[in-house]
């Protein structure tokens, strides 16, 4: 009897474990460019990381009083017992910001834009020489998104390490769609996927010194179409530094 509640425990840690690595999608969302921009002239630059070491780059210039162009970059390779996930993605957008409300301290903006990336997902498992891959999944993928920023600046400040501090809190609603270009299975041509995603982002910041802020980041991603490979799954939890500069408020 207990050989075969053994038997079964085992088996059912089997089917769960193949499920789990089934559910992986081989697309990882970036941290995405949330300048919120008030004039023109004004910069914006950020790095973004979290636990696994996974790297966000984001910069913005404002050439106009509302229109704004972006970039965005992240890279990934990490590795652990039963995966090794590397993926690199560049992106690029224009767009159009603007300050709402009477007291001037909410920015709204609109980003449309275009980037590329790749994917390298191993999928092992424990052999008697260490760890043997089960699958591997190796893509190049385009991709097209459209996106709403939108700000708040607190109007009290906080008070922290002797110091009144700025608070902002911000929203980024973005859609993109993303398509694979090339798609190996295991070394060999495989069918290829694409999805529509939707990407809610969350965002708070906190001044450090003038034009430095400390941003927290979370957020994830909502595939619409059914993929066996390219699909929802992973999400956003980073920690970033932000520099704005040529603000004249």
């Amino acid at each position: 009897m207990i050989q075969r509640r053994s038997s079964l425990l085992l088996g059912a840690v089997s089917i769960l474990g193949l499920f789990l690595t089934g559910c992986s999608s081989v697309y990882l969302p970036n941290v995405p460019a949330t300048p919120m921009f008030t004039n023109a002239d004004e910069g914006y630059l950020g790095a973004h990381v979290n636990v696994k070491g996974n790297l966000s780059g984001t910069a913005g210039v404002a050439f106009t009083d509302n229109l704004a162009i972006i970039a965005n970059g992240s890279y990934i390779d990490n590795k652990t017992t039963n995966q090794d996930f590397k993926q690199h993605l560049i992106e690029g957008g224009l767009g159009y910001y603007t300050v709402v409300g009477h007291s001037g301290r909410s920015v709204l903006e609109f980003y449309g834009g275009y980037g590329i990336g790749s994917t390298r997902d191993v999928d092992k498992r424990a052999s008697i020489s260490g760890t043997d891959p089960v699958e591997i999944r190796d893509l190049d993928f385009n991709k097209i998104f459209v996106q709403a920023n939108f700000s708040s600046t607190r109007k009290n400040k906080l008070r922290l390490f002797g110091k009144q501090r700025t608070l902002n809190y911000g929203t980024a609603i973005r859609v993109s769609r993303i398509k694979m270009d090339r798609f190996d299975l295991n070394n060999a041509p495989a069918e290829l996927e694409e999805n529509l995603y939707i990407e809610p982002v969350f965002f708070t910041r906190m001044e450090l010194n003038k034009g430095f802020q400390l941003q927290y980041t979370n957020g994830w991603n909502i595939g619409i179409m059914s993929n066996e490979y390219l699909k929802a799954g992973n999400a956003v939890f980073t920690l970033g530094l932000i520099y704005n500069f040529g603000k004249k408020k």
